[in-house]
């Protein structure tokens, strides 16, 4: 081979040796560019409100919390800067509110958020005179997060949940009789037969009673129950409770209550129930009426017994 042919090889080996060297330079720095797109690009975060709880119900009031997952996709924290939040029911207002300063969001994170909400039920009941005790009513919670995001800036992230809330109502209680089992001045025993009348639209599973009676201002059985039953919606539950006192006690009241007179009672306590929303311990009460000691025939031994009886 001339030294003129050797000549044009090296300069070939050169240039390609040149220019293999320069592209994997370009590819490492397009490779460098592309990462640090990757770890510097910004996108919108997400939201849902994966459920809404109520930790407590009273006669008096509701409490909800919406429990709101927020994720961020990008590589710095994200303030939020507000939330607002709103609940109606079947498109009427019950209350709304906001809460400022809600926290931040570390970067690739996800954080659940906890909105509390609290209802008072003379407030709607006042506001919305078709909404009843002893009801189950719709409900919408609508929520909108706002949050700055590096470079795109503030946005909002508007969400919705629906469910229900009952309106709750006090059952209504009373006594139809007190059967005796052993009668004598000096010592009763007997079966009290109490009514507990559920107006809600839904069940109440009692847990526990306690209550204490009075006939005629005396006090005459107090006790707590531990007996768990099913008291069903719009229905009247008979619940059977034995009980001792000491007639003699009453004074004069008996001897009404034994011509006929009769003579006033009351009874208080509280139930402790199951709903489908959540616990609730429930006060009872029943005042006035009359009572009068009575005589029936026993169908199981022919015996006559006697009773008191609720009007």
């Amino acid at each position: 081979m001339s030294s003129s042919d050797n000549a044009k090889k090296a300069d070939k080996d050169q240039d390609e040796g040149e220019g293999g060297f320069f592209d994997k330079v370009k590819d490492f720095i397009q490779d460098i560019g592309e990462k640090i797109e990757d770890a510097v690009s910004f996108g919108k975060p997400t939201a849902d409100v994966t459920g809404i709880h109520i930790p407590q119900i009273s006669l008096e009031k509701v409490e909800l919390i919406a429990d709101v997952l927020i994720t961020n996709p990008n590589p710095v924290p994200i303030p939020l800067v507000d939330i607002e939040y709103l609940i109606e029911s079947e498109g009427r207002k019950l209350m709304s509110g906001t809460i400022p300063d809600a926290g931040t969001i570390e970067a690739h994170g996800s954080e659940t958020v906890k909105i509390p909400v609290l209802l008072i039920y003379d407030d709607i009941k006042s506001t919305y005179g078709d909404i009843k005790p002893g009801s189950i009513i719709p409900y919408l919670v609508k929520v909108i997060l706002h949050v700055d995001v590096p470079v795109i800036g503030r946005i909002s992230l508007p969400l919705e949940k629906a469910g229900e809330i009952p309106v709750p109502y006090k059952p209504d209680v009373d006594i139809s009789k007190i059967k005796f089992e052993k009668f004598s001045f000096e010592e009763a025993t007997a079966t009290l037969h109490l009514n507990l009348d559920n107006k809600n639209d839904f069940d109440l599973g009692l847990n526990a009673l306690d209550y204490e009676i009075w006939l005629s201002n005396v006090s005459i059985a107090s006790a707590e129950t531990k007996e768990s039953t099913n008291i069903k919606k719009q229905e009247v539950t008979t619940m059977t409770l034995p009980i001792s006192f000491r007639p003699k006690d009453f004074g004069s009241a008996m001897w009404d209550m034994i011509r006929g007179k009769g003579t006033g009672y009351t009874i208080k306590g509280h139930i402790d129930v199951n709903t489908p929303f959540g616990h609730m311990k429930i006060p009872i009460s029943r005042e006035g009426g009359t009572t009068r000691l009575k005589k029936e025939d026993d169908d199981d031994d022919n015996d006559e017994v006697y009773y008191v009886g609720f009007y």
